[in-house]
């Protein structure tokens, strides 16, 4: 019974009609401010009818154009797909009508592309279900990633009066200008963001080359010198940094309060690159160990020691694992927020994360915090894209021996 196009079909379109409404009514919602909603009974019918006709109309544009109609023609009534407030014009039901359309028309046509109506063999039905598990997934990790960000911009360009009026509305208004960035300037004039962000990466690449400066030789020690205990320390390298930084917390402040480190900058290098260089030890000996060995006896047969060796053959060779490394240790040192909000006290000492976490007032508007949520999260993102292709190079490539 499973394995019946006439069954697939119609379980698969109730099934993702119930995705594609929500992401409809929440994308429509977020863009104009207004009420949308999924419905229920909407999305049960058109999402089991489409799916059932899909084998008949395998063209997707033509799927779509029929859903789009379908739903428009019930989006005034109780079984619509997605629930179009009521003082809304023929614009929303027709804004609502084409999205949901053209996402069930496209979408079906590929899930259930060369599955016959009836009997469906195996492959036929897995690989229909793939097809919707993976769209589900797209979706899904999607709007987890997506949303909470278009909110975080979103809400940094509103004034005060519209968040008051409706916290709710998302949508923005171009007519306002460069006053839409009201709240960065303000930021940067009043509230020291600027020395704020300059402490934060000066404190990061500090932490990225002390955590290299101990972790490539440590690193490269574990992978290639035999030792007693080697293959112990190896094993134990993470567990140190699977300790919670939370249990550290209390004897850290201790013992900083006592040595005159807190509130200090010197303190915070000194404890960053603690909660790093395990991690940065981890990624870089499975690197290593899959470089060849062969080139580095050959460097020592040529009259290299040791240390020669690491700085001329392995260090250009581990390059890709060097930046993805580098930058992994640049975004931990960047975004840390325990160790900052609980050692520093002083705002002009003040680390980005620290900044912001000031800004958690009732007497500072909600849309500077968000602003300064933008202002710590776009450079991070900026570094990561432009340095991609490395990090993937280096996360990979100690996973395959020679």
């Amino acid at each position: 019974m499973i394995r019946q196009g006439y069954v697939t079909g119609p379980v698969l379109g109730i099934l993702w009609a119930f995705i594609v409404a929500t992401t409809v009514a929440v994308i429509l919602s977020f863009s104009t401010g207004e009420a949308f909603r999924p419905g229920l009974f909407g999305s049960v019918i058109l999402g089991a009818g489409m799916g059932a006709v899909s084998f008949h109309l395998r063209s997707g544009w033509v799927l779509s154009a029929g859903g789009a109609a379908l739903a428009l023609a019930v989006s005034y009534t109780p079984l619509s797909p997605v629930h179009v407030g009521d003082t809304l014009g023929f614009g929303a039901h027709l804004s609502m009508a084409l999205f949901f359309g053209l996402a069930m028309g496209l979408s079906l046509a590929t899930m259930l592309r060369g599955a016959p109506a009836g009997v469906m063999t195996r492959h036929e039905w897995e690989e229909a279900v793939i097809r919707f598990l993976t769209g589900f997934g797209f979706v899904f990790f999607t709007a987890a990633v997506f949303i909470p960000f278009y909110v975080m911009v979103m809400t940094s360009l509103k004034t005060q009066g519209a968040l008051l009026a409706n916290p709710l509305d998302y949508s923005i208004d171009l007519s306002r200008g460069w006053s839409l960035f009201r709240s960065y300037d303000e930021l940067f004039r009043d509230f020291n963001f600027g020395r704020y962000m300059w402490t934060s990466f000066y404190i990061s690449v500090i932490t990225v080359l002390v955590t290299l400066l101990f972790s490539v030789p440590g690193a490269y020690a574990v992978a290639r010198l035999r030792f007693r205990g080697q293959k112990a320390l190896s094993r134990s390298i993470l567990l140190i940094y699977m300790v919670p930084m939370i249990v550290l917390a209390l004897p850290i402040y201790i013992v900083f309060s006592m040595t005159g480190l807190r509130n200090t900058i010197i303190g915070i290098v000194m404890i960053y690159p603690v909660t790093t260089i395990p991690v940065a030890l981890y990624m870089l000996q499975g690197y290593f160990r899959g470089l060849p060995a062969e080139v580095e006896e050959a460097g020592l047969m040529d009259g290299l020691n040791r240390l020669q060796v690491i700085w001329k053959i392995t260090l250009p060779l581990s390059l890709p694992a060097m930046v993805s490394v580098s930058l992994y240790v640049f975004m931990i040192a960047w975004n840390e927020f325990l160790l900052a909000f609980m050692l520093l006290d002083d705002p002009s000492i003040f680390t980005l994360t620290r900044g912001i976490a000031s800004l958690n007032s009732s007497e500072i508007p909600r849309q500077h915090l968000m602003a300064g949520a933008v202002i710590a999260t776009v450079p991070v993102m900026v570094l990561f894209l432009g340095l991609e292709k490395f990090m993937t190079k280096g996360l990979t490539a100690g996973s395959v021996k020679g």
